[in-house]
């Protein structure tokens, strides 16, 4: 019954649960008429899928490889919670910012916001950029390549952020941080631990804000099997208490006020 709700009626009541459930008992009836040896037939979870349609719901494992510029992210829905890949890549360029993904004016706003924050890191020394990744102008001497400062590396190149799953509009004050993490490691050329899922809004003096839906968030970030999730520290005083006992037993889940903190965690050295 667990997994039928999980993977196949994502929802507030139980009108599709009860759908689901008639769709396996006529599946059975029929059996049991065709073959009149059958006395009965067991529904387990790995007959399940003989039963039902393939599922929809189902909340994908993280990967185990730690990369630069994919970060997890954690988003609520109207039918639980759920583990977003918010990417970015960097491409030799003027320092332009593409996003794409079906964001609504409050992600892209958040995009903005985490860039500016970002940059102002890079400034003041507290991302380390390889300056070995940064390219040099053309029409530069090499006398002149060699002043190219960690700031170069946004003015040389534009962004390109991503959120998979471009059909399904998404929005909502809650991707700060994500977004903020994906830039810096793409900057840095740092990678992001895939362990590591978070979920938070930024502000440009780099606060993070608390955010809805919480329980949602983390119950998926445990069924994608992640190790640890940060969270902003006044969710994380208020709460807590709500979230179930077995999430909290098997997932770290360490609480955040700023964005140092959340680069701290999620990026390898």
């Amino acid at each position: 019954m667990q997994l039928i709700i999980s993977n196949y009626t994502r929802e507030s009541g139980v009108r599709n649960l009860r759908r689901r459930i008639a769709d396996i008992l006529r599946k059975v009836a029929k059996q049991l008429l065709l073959d009149t040896t059958l006395q009965k037939v067991s529904i387990t979870q790995t007959n399940l899928k003989e039963y039902l349609p393939k599922s929809v719901f189902e909340i994908d494992e993280v990967d185990k490889e730690s990369l630069v510029g994919i970060v997890n992210g954690l988003a609520w829905t109207s039918v639980g919670g759920d583990v977003l890949k918010i990417e970015a890549i960097r491409i030799q360029g003027k320092g332009a910012v593409q996003l794409t993904g079906s964001l609504g004016d409050v992600m892209k706003e958040s995009a903005k916001i985490a860039l500016s924050v970002v940059k102002v890191l890079i400034d003041e020394g507290k991302i380390d950029v390889p300056l070995s990744i940064i390219p040099t102008i053309p029409t530069e001497k090499e006398e002149n390549a060699k002043k190219i400062e960690p700031s170069d590396v946004y003015r040389r190149y534009d962004l390109h952020v991503h959120v998979p799953e471009g059909a399904t509009p998404k929005d909502g004050p809650s991707a700060g941080i994500t977004m903020a993490t994906a830039m810096a490691s793409i900057l840095s050329n740092r990678k992001v631990k895939s362990d590591i899922a978070m979920t938070g809004e930024l502000t440009l003096s780099g606060k993070v804000l608390p955010i809805g839906g919480l329980k949602e968030k983390l119950i998926a970030a445990y069924k994608a099997k992640i190790k640890t999730a940060l969270v902003p520290l006044k969710n994380y005083e208020k709460d807590l208490d709500e979230i179930p006992e077995e999430v909290k037993e098997k997932m770290k889940i360490l609480p955040v006020a700023r964005i140092e903190e959340v680069l701290n965690l999620a990026l390898e050295k």
